[in-house]
Order: structure tokens, then C-alpha cells, then sequence
């Protein structure tokens, strides 16, 4: 699909990944509503957009995990743009480590990282088998090809929303829905290098794994790769070229990955 002219709404939009996604779409001449928990942080991006491209963007601040906050979404897209054409489900946490997690946490995780998924595609896909053509790209992570050690929350819920996106892909790619699903490594964001921050080991544990197993990118970079996905209407989106290669490890041989893991969290506790 190309985004020229094209309406779209990009979750967690506020910074990183998501900010960066809204600027190259409004320099795609896309139309963008960017919106974030951080309602000051989407704003600003807007106004960047909107310095380079006058009233190509417009912010809104609000749980896009949360139905009412989706639909409004939706109608401040269709009301200041059109109707909407893609949607990027971007916005995500990283969860909680270990397996010491309460109910909230994990509802918490579930709630953000994937049925924020599930309700924004159950509120605009039907639209798009009408009208013949719609575009849902969901932000999982390579967690969800592979794994993330420590943090059980952050995993479970990134293979969940690989697999809602190949769901959707399956059931609605022949009546004109395009679905992609981008599963990064390490990206230059707020969302990799916080857990790095905390006291709990674990929690370090999640950081020190992604940034020791290969390059730290730019969310500049990511964007760029996925918008030219996008056009080429690709599903799976891999900014690191590495993890098809380990995802087919993976296939080849489970019990030996697994045990690899092991080691690799062994090698990476005794360092931290």
C-alpha cells in the first residue's frame, strides 16, 4: 500500500518507534493522528510534523488500550482526515519480571500489549472488508519469535500478538485487509533501556539480553524498514536481519535452543 494520501493512526506515538512512524508517514504525505498515554508527548511530535507539513497531524492523549479511547481515535481520524486506512499498533510496556506477578500486572500487560490489538482491528476491520482495503501493522517485538529473558509478562503477551496479527493476515488478507507485524531486537527507545534501570536483577537481566545480542538501532531506522514493508505488503517486518536466523534455529532444533538459552542467561546473570 502505498501512504500517500493515505489516514493513519499510529499508537504510542509520543516517542520512539511510534514518533518516528508518524513523522516519515507525514513525510509520505499521509495524514497522521498520533496519539499516546503522554497526551504533552504526542502533542509534541505534532507539532514537529506539523512545522515541516502544516495540519498534516493532530495529537491525542489517552489509554489506547481502553475501547472508549479506541473509538474516539477513530472518530477524530474520520472527522479532521477521512476515514482511516492504516493503523499501527505500536504502543506497548515492558511488564514485570519473574514469576512473582500479581493479577493487575499481568492484566495490565494482556490489556496493552495485546487486546489493545484485538479491539482496535475488532472496531475498523469490518470497515475494511467493506470498502476492499485497510492496513493493520502491529509492533510485537522479536520476544515474540523468540523469547525475553526475564520478564514472562513482556514474552507471553509479544507471542500473543504475533499471533493475532498472522490470525488476522490468514482470515482477512483476501478481502482486501493487509496485516504486518513488526518484531524488533534492540531499538534506541525510553521502552529498552528502563528495565536496565531497576534493582531487580531480572529486570536488568531483560535489558543486558537484547542489547548483548546484537546491534541497538534508531527508531528512524525501524520506521524507514517498516513503511517499506508496508509497500511492498509484507507481513513479517525484521529491522534485524539476525533473528530469521535464529527464529529457524529455533524450529530446527527446540530442545537445543532451549538449552542454549540457558546457558546464554547463565552467562548474562553471572555478569550482572
Amino acid at each position: 500500500m502505498k501512504v500517500a494520501d493515505k489516514v493513519a493512526i499510529v499508537t504510542g506515538g509520543g516517542n520512539g518507534i511510534g514518533a518516528a512512524l508518524a513523522t516519515k508517514l507525514a513525510q509520505q504525505d499521509a495524514r497522521v493522528v498520533v496519539a499516546d498515554l503522554d497526551g504533552d508527548a504526542a502533542q509534541s511530535v505534532v507539532d514537529q510534523i506539523n512545522a515541516e507539513r502544516a495540519g498534516v497531524a493532530v495529537a491525542s492523549g489517552g489509554d489506547v488500550s481502553d475501547t472508549a479511547h479506541i473509538q474516539q481515535l477513530i472518530a477524530l481520524a474520520e472527522n479532521t482526515f477521512g476515514p482511516v486506512d492504516l493503523y499501527f499498533a505500536n504502543a506497548g510496556i515492558t511488564g514485570v519480571s519473574g514469576l512473582d506477578v500479581t493479577e493487575a500486572e499481568w492484566d495490565r500487560s494482556i490489556d496493552v500489549n495485546l487486546k489493545s490489538h484485538i479491539r482496535a482491528a475488532q472496531l475498523l476491520v469490518p470497515g475494511w472488508v467493506e470498502r476492499g482495503e485497510g492496513y493493520f501493522i502491529s509492533t510485537a517485538s522479536a520476544a515474540g519469535l523468540l523469547t525475553q529473558l526475564g520478564s514472562a509478562t513482556y514474552s507471553v503477551t509479544k507471542h500473543a500478538a504475533v499471533g493475532f496479527a498472522e490470525w488476522l493476515n490468514i482470515t482477512f488478507g483476501d478481502q482486501g485487509v493487509r496485516v504486518s507485524c513488526l518484531c524488533p531486537m534492540g531499538v534506541n527507545t525510553k521502552l529498552l533501556y528502563s528495565p536496565g534501570e531497576s534493582d531487580d536483577p531480572l529486570a536488568r537481566l531483560a535489558t543486558r539480553a537484547v542489547t548483548s545480542a546484537g546491534d541497538v538501532i534508531e527508531p528512524a531506522d525501524v520506521a524507514d524498514i517498516v513503511l517499506a514493508a508496508v509497500d511492498d505488503e509484507r507481513f513479517l517486518i525484521l529491522p534485524h536481519p539476525a533473528v530469521l536466523e535464529m527464529y529457524r534455529n529455533k524450529g530446527n532444533d527446540y530442545d537445543r535452543w532451549l538449552r542454549g538459552m540457558r546457558r546464554y542467561q547463565h552467562s548474562l546473570m553471572e555478569a550482572l
